[in-house]
């Protein structure tokens, strides 16, 4: 049954959430406060690179099931609201809710008894409960429906969930099969549980993620003092069903918009609860350390010395944003990488398929070609695992450097490919690899 769904916020979550929920059949009002973007979306302009999500858009637009306005009234007549609003980290890392605590009070003036709110954004523990004293009213059922959309994959993650997760109080309320029943057509498995274990689901999710991946930057390192080659352990690890293959390639460390806000805010949670939870603890300081790492490598790649000087050198970059299939530079490891490079002296020429500029006054010069970023450079550095690097000429890359060596963070490249090319290749977990001399 096709249901009018209300979304506020047409950021990221919000803006997949509505196309999506059109691209299901249900009639979408998505309500946005800032005016130039709901202009640009009702047009059919969509700003954020996200494989499909433009598509859908314009196919919402055609089909007169999604809309877009600034005027929170005309969610008057919805069946369910769904709040996407941000949730930055405030300065002691918990969780800043204003806006929602702004928004809400608004709704609850002018919705219509018995539509559902549904918190979508990942919000602390408690927040579901605390929204029928935010609304000011009783009669509007509350639900918790954490997302869980990677950037790059979203329209596919919504469409296709591994698992739709809806919290209610009591779990299961006519609320939450409401909710799920949104979801029938991906035909996922549907978790009905009460709010408080919904919210922390989506934490400990993310903050899982980045356990598992400072564990393997860790394990990096030992390979690369031991003899071992992390691209085989990490393999061998893989196939045991019990730990998967994902989520276990080093790298210059985790970042985005999301893994650094919940692991801060999931840390910030058990410290008010009283719970020591170290083991998160630990894995954000192995990721804040994992820049220094790269800037060491790249050192003894110009200098021969892993202390040795940056100043003057020029060094090109392969990728800027915090992975492949975006542009966003949100926390981005490779960013933070290139700052530090830049503060230690080196000249930078960055390409990134999905960067155009570096917001701010950087140091990074950013070029649309990506052989540019060769010319004179002392090393070449990939950043983020972009597949078209692979693809890239390399000897015509190796006719332009002054120094032919690639510091690959993310093993992306083929080492016996650019062997053949003349590149030295220092991977993470690896032994360089050279041409052997003949």
């Amino acid at each position: 049954m096709a249901e009018h769904i209300g979304i506020v916020g047409a950021g990221y979550v919000g803006l997949t959430s509505a196309a999506c929920f059109a691209r299901l059949g249900h009639r979408v009002t998505c309500v946005d406060s800032e005016k130039s973007k709901v202009d640009e979306l009702g047009r059919g302009v969509v700003s954020i690179a996200e494989p499909g999500l433009a598509e859908l858009v314009a196919q919402g637009l055609g089909d007169g099931t999604l809309t877009f306005t600034t005027a929170q009234a005309e969610l008057h007549g919805a069946d369910l609201v769904f709040l996407c609003l941000p949730t930055p980290p405030a300065e002691d890392g918990r969780p800043d809710l204003g806006v929602l605590e702004r928004v809400v009070p608004q709704l609850g003036r002018l919705l219509r008894p018995g539509c559902v709110v549904v918190t979508k954004s990942t919000v602390p523990v408690g927040t579901a409960a605390r929204l029928p004293g935010l609304l000011g009213r009783t009669d509007l059922p509350v639900a918790a429906n954490p997302e869980f959309l990677r950037e790059g994959h979203a329209v596919d993650d919504f469409l296709h969930p591994d698992r739709v997760v809806v919290g209610t109080d009591p779990p299961g309320a006519a609320a939450a099969e409401r909710v799920a029943r949104l979801y029938e057509p991906a035909g996922a498995p549907v978790v009905l549980t009460d709010t408080a274990s919904a919210e922390l689901a989506k934490y400990a999710s993310n903050a899982f993620l980045a356990v598992k991946l400072s564990y393997v930057n860790v394990l990096a390192e030992l390979c690369e003092r031991s003899g071992a080659d992390v691209r085989e352990v990490a393999r061998t690890m893989g196939l045991d069903a019990r730990i998967g293959p994902e989520f276990l390639a080093p790298g210059p460390g985790w970042g985005g918009s999301c893994l650094p806000k919940d692991t801060s805010a999931l840390l910030h949670a058990a410290d008010s609860a009283g719970v020591d939870f170290g083991i998160l603890r630990d894995a954000v300081r192995v990721n804040a350390r994992q820049r220094a790492r790269v800037v060491r490598a790249v050192r003894q790649a110009v200098t021969g010395s892993p202390a040795g000087s940056l100043a003057g050198a020029r060094v090109g970059l392969l990728g800027l944003a915090f992975k492949a299939g975006t542009g966003d530079l949100r926390d981005s490891p490779a960013l933070a990488v290139a700052e530090d490079l830049a503060r230690a002296g080196a000249e930078l020429t960055a390409h990134d398929p999905a960067v155009g500029r570096v917001p701010g006054a950087s140091a990074v010069q950013v070029v649309d070609d990506p052989y540019l970023v060769a010319k004179d450079a002392a090393a070449l550095v990939v950043l983020t695992e972009w597949p078209e690097f692979r693809d890239l000429d390399w000897p015509r890359l190796a006719a332009s450097v002054a120094r032919p060596v690639v510091v690959d963070t993310r093993n992306l490249l083929d080492p016996g490919a650019l062997a053949e090319a003349g590149f030295t290749h220092v991977g993470v977990g690896t032994r360089p690899h050279t041409t052997p001399s003949e």
